[in-house]
């Protein structure tokens, strides 16, 4: 398959990979190459066997071992979650073989992570944060780094990363390969792609604002003192599968799982202020089935793969429209079919009309009418409007974008 080694070919077939999906079929053969690669597309593509099959097919074939604390190719996600999953699928792919994969994020013992890292690791995933502490501590090098990917780039950017990159890009050989994946590509992404690739093969799937075909989604227009209620309607309407729930801030995240809690709905949550530990339990057992709905944030969820997902709702709808797609993208996994709804209160009429625009349709209406700009929420300051949302992420004052998004994580 794709000149890959034959060993490899044999693990995916064990795995039930024998067809390659649309960006593995465009970008492994360039990888290959030895081309720099700037991918595009959406999660659930098969963009960690895009970027890792290529790497682990060199290494398999240089059949050498790497020498103590130094990593032959390092994989870069945005959270902890995506990190943990991109880790698991490329330790499947090498499962037999004399390669050393190893994970290393925040939320999670630092002194392990040294210990490991100690030997030597061929492919090492890393949330950049953690990979800094452990640079700073001088557990690593990155001075033979043959292999160097950027995964949901977008959202590292999104999250405040960019900074941390520029410390570990000098640190980086300019002798490597260079691979770059992302679900968008704004406009500061050129300026990512010129620091760490060079001349790359652009290839791209499943363009921004292209949704599954078989996801049916709906909108409410709901006040936001009424969302919860529509919410219990709607869950308990829909009690078979899995449901996942958006909101926009930690405190609301919580605040809403104990609410259902209190309704005897089996929920969980995943949010920044979980500890790891505790993120892994919660979506093992949602996974699992044990929990029913799953209450996240836009960066806990990002990695989230569960096919048994039937049902994404919207609580409040995102800042960024992009994260609409991912959001939605976490249903009609595996070929099924899944139900995304979404809830819109007079404060969310913007965010609404940019979700719109990327998706270039609008979303069929299940209930209500649109909201009027007289029945949007006063901005406090001028004339004693408060912020009528509360704490669930309404269009008060905000702290500093960048510290936020830092929090987030």
């Amino acid at each position: 398959m794709l000149g890959l080694h034959p060993r490899l070919v044999a693990k995916l077939a064990e795995q039930g990979i024998t067809e390659p999906t649309p960006i593995q079929t465009q970008a492994i053969p360039h990888a290959m190459n030895g081309r720099d690669v700037m991918g595009l597309a959406q999660t659930g593509t098969g963009k960690t066997a895009a970027f890792g099959l290529p790497m682990i097919n060199a290494l398999l074939r240089a059949g050498t071992k790497p020498e103590p604390k130094t990593v032959r190719g390092l994989i870069l996600a945005p959270t902890r979650e995506l990190a943990k999953q991109i880790s698991d699928n490329l330790r499947a792919y090498t499962e037999g073989t004399h390669m050393k994969v190893n994970l290393v994020v925040g939320g999670a013992g630092i002194n392990p992570q040294i210990n490991r890292l100690e030997r030597g690791t061929d492919l090492l995933v890393a949330t950049p944060g953690r990979l800094i502490d452990l640079l700073d501590r001088r557990a690593l090098t990155l001075g033979k780094t043959q292999y160097l990917v950027l995964d949901e780039a977008d959202q590292m950017l999104d999250l405040g990363f960019i900074h941390a990159l520029r410390k570990i890009a000098p640190l980086l050989p300019d002798d490597r390969q260079s691979m770059l994946f992302s679900a968008t590509m704004p406009k500061h992404m050129a300026e990512l792609s010129k620091a760490y690739l060079k001349d790359p093969v652009r290839v791209e799937v499943s363009p921004p604002g292209k949704v599954a075909d078989k996801i049916n989604q709906s909108l409410h227009y709901v006040p936001q003192a009424s969302k919860a209620r529509l919410l219990l309607e709607q869950l308990r309407e829909h009690k078979d599968g899995l449901s996942l729930v958006f909101s926009r801030t930690k405190h609301g995240a919580e605040k809403l799982k104990k609410l259902l809690e209190a309704e005897g709905i089996n929920a969980g949550s995943i949010h920044g202020n979980k500890s790891q530990g505790q993120r892994e339990r919660s979506i093992k057992a949602f996974r699992a089935g044990e929990i029913d709905v799953m209450v996240a944030t836009d960066v806990a969820a990002r990695g989230i793969d569960i096919p048994g997902i039937t049902h994404v709702y919207n609580f409040d709808l995102p800042n960024v429209p992009e994260n609409y797609v991912h959001r939605i993208g976490r249903t009609a996994r595996a070929g099924r079919g899944g139900t995304a709804v979404a809830f819109c209160s007079p404060a969310e009429m913007s965010e609404l009309r940019a979700i719109q625009k990327i998706l270039k349709h609008n979303i069929p209406v299940a209930g209500g009418a649109p909201w009027a700009p007289e029945d949007a929420p006063k901005k406090p300051g001028k004339s004693g409007g408060g912020n009528r949302r509360g704490k669930g992420g309404g269009p008060g004052k905000k702290p500093n974008k960048q510290h936020r998004r830092r929090r987030a994580a």
